[in-house]
Parts: structure tokens; sequence; C-alpha cells
């Protein structure tokens, strides 16, 4: 099972591998187990930041995912894909350090924090998928980026990647407070602000569907993607997702506002 709404590149990652794919409902605790159809083997989540909707699932949650996997002998995919990027509280621990059954997949990228032309991921995978993984790995990509992973090694060892993720988050942050102080002109948005993360989400006016509201989001200047696009299998969520890294907050703010003028008109 998958997140529903849910990340449209891990959709397509697990559909094309031909597996049988259904919709794990996700609310404001994030994604309930409790729905998961019988017979499930594995469910991929993003508890963190749940991606499209920002949510954070809740310590019940995870621990009934958790007794899930321990009891079924199913796997949780993890895919920690940006919590580097959190604004307010202390770091969320992740699943698979709480998991004492080595059922927690775990999913890691340095593509938010430097650059996604680095193209540099990781995993901490249990023991008994280790030697299946490791094959699938030398068939798929014989020759890893070791000059890369060398210097991102340096980086890291030298101190130099933590001053960076320091600047990082800063920057992000003045991105989602400019991007969030332009829409704020349309009072017919609904903004959830995110503690964490790169992207919002956007609620709309009941009388404008969000692909419309693409279109003039594009002409404003403004990229945003519709939330009913990133649906699986339950019924399509209004919205508009927003992100806020990779662009100065002024440009920014600008677009957003320019958005907001069109918006207001519904």
């Amino acid at each position: 099972m998958i997140e529903d709404p849910c990340y449209p590149s891990a959709r397509a990652a697990f559909a094309g591998n031909d597996l049988a794919l259904s919709g794990l409902a996700v609310d404001a605790e994030g994604a309930d187990i409790a729905l998961a159809t019988p017979g499930t083997r594995a469910v991929y989540v993003t508890p963190s930041h749940q991606f499209p909707l920002g949510v954070t699932m809740s310590m019940r949650r995870r621990l009934a995912l958790i007794d899930w996997a321990r009891e079924t002998g199913g796997w949780i995919i993890e895919d920690d894909y940006d919590s580097e990027f959190r604004y307010a509280g202390p770091p969320l621990a992740a699943m698979q350090g709480m998991d004492d059954s080595g059922r927690v997949i775990y999913l890691g990228t340095f593509s938010k924090v430097l650059f996604p032309g680095l193209r540099l991921g990781y995993a901490v995978i249990p023991d008994p998928l280790l030697d299946a993984v490791m094959s699938l790995r030398s068939r798929s990509d014989r020759n890893p980026p070791t000059l890369a992973e060398a210097a991102l090694t340096d980086l890291l060892r030298e101190g130099h990647f933590a001053a960076h993720l320091r600047r990082a988050r800063r920057q992000a942050q003045a991105a989602r407070d400019a991007l969030v102080e332009g829409l704020s002109a349309a009072k017919n948005l609904s903004v959830a602000v995110p503690d964490q993360g790169l992207h919002l989400v956007a609620g709309l006016p009941a009388s404008l569907v969000d692909t419309h509201a693409v279109d003039m989001a594009r002409t404003a200047g403004l990229g945003v993607r519709a939330l009913s696009s990133m649906a699986v299998t339950n019924p399509p969520k209004q919205g508009l997702v927003i992100g806020f890294s990779g662009f100065a907050p002024a440009v920014l703010q600008a677009a957003a506002t320019r958005f907001a003028a069109a918006i207001s008109k519904y």
C-alpha cells in the first residue's frame, strides 16, 4: 500500500515493477494502518513530512504501523526525504530507530539538502533483505559515483555539511515566509504553513478546480502542482502543492501576490 495522496514518482516506481497498489488514506495524524487492505505485504510512508499533505505521523500511528509489521511479517518503507528542513521543535525520530523487529527499510537523500544533480541517496536495509538489495543494485548500476561519495564524506567529516545545512534551513524558512506572505493577499486561499519541508499545501475556493488553478499560477509565474493528480485509489482531494526551494524570497512573494490577485476573483 502507498499513502493516498502520494509522492507520484514513488507510485510510478512501484507500479513500474508490476506491484499491486492501493491507497492508504491520510488524515491529520498521517496514514492509518488500520485501514490497510487484508493481505498487504508492504506499506510506503513519509511519516516525518507526508508528501504531499505535509502532516507528521502521530506517535500512536507510528507504533501501530510497527506493530502491524511485526505481527504480519510486513515491511515498512520509510521515505525520509526532507526531515533536515525542520523550522520548529526538536528533530523527529525516524521509525527505523523505533523498530525493534527489523521490519523498516529507511530511505534518505542528499538531493534536497545539497542539489538534485548530485544523485546521491542512502538506505538502511534490514539484514534479511540486504543480499537481495545488493544483487539488484549490482544489476542496475555497477559503478556508483565514488568520486562524489568521497567528496561528500569529507564534507560530513569536516563539519562543513552541518554549517551548510544551517544556512540552507534559514534560506528555506525565509522563502517559505515570503511565499505565505504573498499568498495571504487572497482571503479565499487556505494555506497550511509547514513547520518542516520545502513545500506547502493551499486549499482552494470551492468554485475553482485545482487543475485550472495550476494554469492560473503558471501565468502568474508560480510553479504549483494539482493535489488531485496525486490520488491513488481514494477520491481525489482538491488543492495546490507549492514548493518554495530554489528561489529568492522576493521572487516568490511577487509571483504569489500576482497569483493571489487572480484567485481573489473566485
